[in-house]
């Protein structure tokens, strides 16, 4: 049963939803009401729950409440029941005052759609009021000659009440001179008047006492009275007359205190005092009086206080001129108030929304506007507005009610928040003007991802860098506020040579600097390419990426490698062939280097560090050549030795020598005759040279030197013979004079600088002769056989390669005589 209902439920909730749009939408349509005045607080008024087409329940639920404009609040919800009470004493007279019909406009605001119902309270009379005369005692001066029929106007009297609780009759007392007739105005207004009914005798009477009794409609009857005393004088016979029976004057509302208004004037043809004319106020409010001063002798009318047009826009009187007998005239005086624009415009704002996200769509209400001027016609007419550079508009709805709305979509990031100044203006001259401020702060949302200063970077680090080290930083902005603006930095996963990037480098999540953590070279690779990405903290997080290139800087720090000549690994020493025909300039042999750094650190430079014949080579600064750099003449030593340095550009430079031996001699087989065919030339050398030194030094070390020297020479002598006869055996190097080895100190050099393996190119000019290091008499052998089996060698006697044992001991001589 429950869901066969439920479709009928349905079809009803549609029906009062349908319902509830209909009636939000007509908006405009009054309710109205009615309450009798003096009601006791809490007094049912209306019920607007049901007038809404609403449960009680739902007021509070969708806002309901009262929006309206007054100095207290007369009336209140009743969420409990959904009616409209009295939130006090309401007062008709104080509301409306003698209007016939008293209505109290509100207006019923239904938040959570925001729509205004205008709702009408009519306010009805009760008799709570009682007839009044403004005096309390009337005092008239009548001529005993007064004719029967003369008509006496007589005060009205005032009733705040209105309808059949107003004044509705008066009477007079019984008097056989007076009697009372009510003539009605045009407006149906009562004015009494005593009309004299016989002719009065001074003598028989002089003092008449009346009352005029006022009463009104109510139930029961109120009534006030009036006491006339009536003084019968002599005979005057011209009563005063005034130049206009009406006096109209318009006056603005600004005038100045005591400023004159009006002047009236009446004139009595008398003489003496019967003549003289005097004035007074005659049937006249209290308010009126209290505002107005009438000089009783001259007639001019100013004001005592200051003219408000809001208060009072017409102010009706009557003069009354009286003769020194008691005779009246009355003329009646009309002061109309003209506005001026003295009130600026009132402006109050409810429902107020301070903060609104920057997603909201545009119409979203942010407040609701109610503007008011006091004044009347064009000085009330206001026009409401807001700076046009706004995202905002105003939307009029009835009795002066504006709403503002956004006119679109709000962007925090391009303005976080609105001072939003609401003007309204009336069409006085000159025309004034209010202001009010409406604050609104942009709620911040998250839809802007973090932002990279640039799409690329390029980050530079010199190799054999500290582990830690700084490399450089990235940044992000995020436009946006609080967390959806606070970014954090990560690097996306690669491999770098087969190892993950984050062992080489780390991010600092933070700050977005980024840490070497491992010492780069230069000589593995030169640049990395990686990727960073910026992530905020917003719900969802949004990121964005930026590719970084690490550029590895090179440093100085690889030698050079010298690659010609190698060096061998068997302790064998190259030599290099210079033949003794050559002309200066001529190639021997060419340094080859190389620098595993880059740039200037990999700029090589040749130079020649040291020569045994200085000025014999020279060496190509930027092409490592050596070439001859004179003509080689007969004395230069066999064996050449050169030590050529090489040397980056790197600051501090570093560099690498290699030792050159150059044979002087035009093929192998040359250098070998060379050593049989020596001469003992060298030891005249050394004298000279000890000479020399000797003259440089001192006489006493020439002496010294030439003591040592003579008696190496004796050993040396003695030496040579001992070996000589132990070798006798033998005639491998028997035919060869000592002397003849004694200036072989080229070759001793040359045996004793290189231990390179044996490499002999076929080139003559060229050849390269190795000798083994550990025994040089093996390799002289060897080379010696090898060069007989291709050559004739004349110097060397067969028995060498017959006679190991003899050709070993004479090779053994020479070593040791060249070590």
């Amino acid at each position: 049963m429950g869901i066969l209902a439920q479709p009928s439920g349905w079809r009803g909730l549609m029906l009062l939803c349908l319902f509830l749009g209909l009636l939000l939408e007509v908006g405009a349509e009054h309710i109205r009401y009615s309450v009798a005045e003096e009601t006791d607080e809490g007094s049912l008024v209306g019920d607007i729950a049901k007038d809404l087409g609403l449960e009680p329940r739902e007021l509070a639920e969708r806002g309901v409440r009262i929006v309206s404009r007054g100095r207290a609040q007369l009336f209140a919800l009743n969420a409990r029941s959904g009616s409209l009470v009295t939130a006090g004493r309401v007062d008709r007279e104080e509301l409306c005052a003698q209007s016939a019909q008293c209505l109290v406009s509100l207006n019923i605001l239904v938040e959570e759609k925001m729509k205004l119902f205008p709702v009408e309270v009519e306010i009805l009379d009760i008799n709570d009021n009682t007839p009044q005369f403004q005096l309390e005692e009337l005092e008239l001066k009548m001529n005993e000659i007064t004719p029967p029929g003369t008509r006496i106007p007589l005060p009205f009297g005032q009733d705040r009440d209105v309808g059949r609780n107003s004044l509705q009759s008066y009477r007079l007392s019984s008097n056989p001179h007076f009697s009372l007739d009510v003539q009605r105005g045009p407006d149906g207004s009562q004015h009494p008047e005593m009309v004299l009914q016989n002719p009065l005798d001074r003598e028989a009477a002089g003092v008449h006492h009346l009352v005029l009794i006022a009463s009104d409609g109510g139930d029961p009857v109120r009534s006030g009275t009036l006491r006339i005393r009536v003084q019968v004088v002599d005979a005057n016979d011209n009563p005063p007359a005034f130049t206009q029976a009406e006096y109209h004057v318009s006056v603005p509302e600004n005038v100045p205190l005591g400023t004159q208004l009006l002047v009236v004037n009446a004139t009595d043809p008398d003489e003496g005092a019967n003549g003289e004319v005097s004035y007074s106020f005659h049937n006249v409010e209290h308010k009126v009086a209290q505002i107005f001063h009438l000089d009783s002798n001259t007639g001019e009318i100013s004001n005592k206080e200051l003219l408000d047009f809001e208060e009072y826009k017409m102010y009706p009187m009557e003069i009354q001129a009286q003769d020194g007998a008691g005779l009246m005239a009355r003329a009646k005086v009309l002061i109309r108030v003209l506005d001026v624009n003295d009130n600026a415009p009132e402006i109050s704002v409810t429902s107020v929304t301070s903060v609104l996200p920057e997603n909201f769509p545009p119409g979203t209400v942010i407040a609701l506007i109610n503007v008011h001027d006091q004044d009347a016609e064009d000085n009330g007419h206001i026009a409401c507005s807001i700076p046009g550079d706004l995202p905002f508009k105003l939307e009029r709805l009835v009795d002066n009610y504006y709403r503002l709305v956004t006119e679109k979509t709000l962007d925090r990031e391009l303005t976080s928040g609105y001072n939003i100044t609401v003007t309204a203006t009336d069409q006085g001259t000159p025309a004034l003007s209010t202001e009010t401020r409406i604050s609104l702060t942009v709620a911040d949302i998250n839809d802007n991802a973090p932002d990279f200063h640039q799409d690329s970077y390029s980050a530079y680090i010199p190799e054999n860098n500290p582990r830690g080290a700084s490399i450089g930083s990235v940044q992000a902005f995020d436009a946006d506020s609080g967390e959806n603006a606070q970014v954090t930095y990560s690097l996306v996963e690669n491999t770098v040579q087969g190892a993950p990037l984050s062992s080489y480098v780390s991010i600092n999540s933070d700050t977005g600097v980024l840490y070497a953590l491992r010492s780069f070279d230069y000589e593995q690779f030169r640049d990395m390419q990686l990727w960073v990405t910026a992530s905020d903290n917003g719900e969802p997080p949004l990121s964005s990426n930026a590719s970084l290139t690490l550029f590895v800087l090179d440093q100085n720090d690889n030698a050079p490698e010298i690659l010609y000549p190698t060096l061998p690994t068997d302790g064998s020493t190259g030599v290099e062939l210079a033949p003794r025909s050559a002309e200066p300039g001529y190639l021997v042999t060419k340094v080859v280097a190389v620098d595993r750094d880059s740039g200037q650190n990999a700029w090589l430079s040749y130079r020649l560090l040291k020569a045994s014949e200085p000025g014999l080579f020279s060496v190509g600064l930027h092409t490592g050549e050596v070439r001859t750099a004179r003509t080689l003449l007969d004395r230069d030593a066999l064996k050449q030795s050169l030590v050529v340095a090489v040397q980056d550009h790197g600051q501090p430079p570093l560099s690498a020598t290699v030792t050159l031996t150059v044979a002087v001699a035009d093929s192998i087989p040359a250098v070998l005759a060379d050593l049989g065919s020596l001469k003992p030339s060298v030891e005249a050398d050394e004298a000279d040279l000890t000479l020399y030194l000797v003259v440089a030094v001192a006489t006493v070390s020439c002496v010294f030197l030439a003591f040592v020297i003579v008696l190496l020479a004796l050993r040396l002598r003695r030496w040579h013979k001992s070996r000589l006869l132990q070798a006798s055996g033998g005639g491998g190097l028997s035919g060869v004079a000592a002397s003849h080895l004694v200036g072989v100190d080229g070759v001793r050099a040359f045996l004793q600088t290189y231990s390179h393996e044996v490499s002999l190119t076929a080139d003559s000019r060229r050849s390269h002769l190795i000798f083994p290091q550990p025994n040089y008499a093996d390799t002289l052998l060897s080379m010696s056989q090898e060069s007989c089996g291709k050559k004739d060698f004349p110097s060397t006697p067969q028995s060498l390669v017959e006679d190991k044992n003899d050709t070993i001991s004479q090779v053994n001589f020479l070593s040791e005589f060249l070590s």
